[in-house]
């Protein structure tokens, strides 16, 4: 080890730095945890809001958006008619949504 002081990044700011030399050696550790963790954190919620970012662009078109992705596509007979409707759980309920009704050529 060097009996030179580090020299501190450049990306620090020059009032960082001052602040930083002020401190003793033990409150430095303690800031240096504090950064170690902190950066952390913005690194999940960076990785996070990708994922975020990846989902709403993996979102079918013709989903709308007061359903969620979870959602399914059901087919219902009424009178003899079949419809589609998304249908999702919502707590302990079935939540259901029309989406159209079911071409017979397909």
């Amino acid at each position: 080890m060097s009996d030179e002081p580090p020299t501190p990044p450049s990306e620090l700011s020059t009032d960082i730095v001052n602040t930083l030399d002020d401190y003793s050696p033990e409150r430095l550790r303690h800031v240096a945890g504090y950064a170690e963790k902190l950066a952390d954190h913005r690194e999940r919620e960076a990785r996070l809001g990708e994922e975020d970012e990846d989902e709403i662009e993996a979102r079918p078109d013709d989903l709308p958006d007061d359903v969620p992705l979870k959602a399914t596509t059901t087919i219902k007979e009424i009178n003899d008619n079949r419809y589609y409707y998304w249908q999702w759980r919502d707590g302990d309920k079935i939540r259901s949504q029309y989406k159209g009704p079911v071409n017979p050529d397909e």
